[in-house]
């Protein structure tokens, strides 16, 4: 399989595809499964590329569907085979978040919002040891290091030159002051984020407090940009079990409008790379005071 080849979005892009030729049928996914001696949820699950699809499956949907191209049949059929095979994250074992892995490393551009903690992407180690410990309901120390494995293999993406990221992050004021971990930890995460907004392929804007009320409120959220027209766009929201994922275009034009109306509402990339320097100093300052008291004494 080649190295930027992805099982889960290609089991979408070949599910979009066949629910694309049963509509050019004019056959109702309740017809198919009833011809195929199936269930009508397996129609759905493999059309929504929830379900491997196996070259047999594709075989038999294009001679129902009355398919007469052979080499549209051919690459439909060498999909399927791609679409059995692993991603790379398959090495880490079952992964609660193995849906959202394989989208990101499929994405060409990627915006997220985050109105809590820095997102994953650019978290320091330090940084994200502590939030995986702290979010994960009493992790064992090795899920808590395959999580935190997996982390670091997806920040690969940022320094990718063959595939760069166009990674674009809102981030919340407070995610900036919440402390995690220790105030040295906020300072070290603070001052790598100021770094990686020098990336060319990064850009981050922070969202002040004084901002007011936005549409961010509701919660965080990404849009994930495929370069696939099957799966241009699929708007990712964070849950702590079951993840939610929209590709309904009415949701993701919803989405990408908020996503602009936060880009407006944010402070520009200098102006945020500014004040994450203050929000530095800020930690710093508390770090110091903690010092002073630890060694003042009783």
């Amino acid at each position: 399989m080649a190295a930027n080849s992805n099982p889960t979005v290609q089991r979408r892009r070949l599910g979009a595809e066949l629910r694309r030729l049963r509509l050019a049928s004019g056959l109702k996914s309740s017809e198919v499964a009833e011809r195929l001696l199936v269930s009508q949820a397996k129609i759905s699950h493999l059309e929504n590329g929830r379900r491997a699809i196996s070259p047999r499956d594709v075989r038999d949907l294009c001679a129902l569907y009355e398919v007469a191209d052979q080499q549209v049949i051919d690459a439909l059929m060498q999909m399927a085979r791609e679409s059995g095979q692993q991603g790379w994250w398959h090495a880490y074992g079952d992964l609660p978040q193995s849906v959202y892995v394989a989208l990101e490393t499929d994405a060409t551009s990627l915006w997220t919002y985050a109105s809590l903690a820095v997102p994953g992407l650019l978290q320091t180690p330090a940084y994200a040891h502590a939030v995986i410990g702290e979010t994960i309901p009493l992790p064992t120390v090795e899920e808590a290091g395959t999580q935190l494995k997996v982390l670091l293999r997806r920040q690969h993406r940022i320094y990718d030159p063959h595939r760069p990221l166009r990674l674009w992050v809102v981030l919340d004021e407070s995610a900036l002051r919440r402390v995690v971990a220790s105030p040295d930890v906020m300072r070290e995460q603070l001052e790598h984020l100021n770094a990686l907004g020098t990336e060319p392929y990064v850009t981050v804007q922070v969202l002040p407090f004084t901002a007011g009320a936005h549409p961010g409120l509701s919660g965080p959220f990404s849009l994930l940009q495929s370069a696939d027209s099957t799966t241009a766009k699929v708007v990712h929201l964070p849950r702590l079990t079951s993840d939610l994922y929209l590709d309904k275009p009415s949701d993701v034009q919803l989405y990408s409008g908020m996503y602009h109306h936060l880009q407006a509402q944010a402070l520009d990339p200098d102006s945020s790379r500014d004040f994450i320097t203050d929000a530095i100093k800020s930690h710093i300052a508390t770090a110091s005071r903690s010092q002073s008291v630890a060694c003042s004494g009783p």
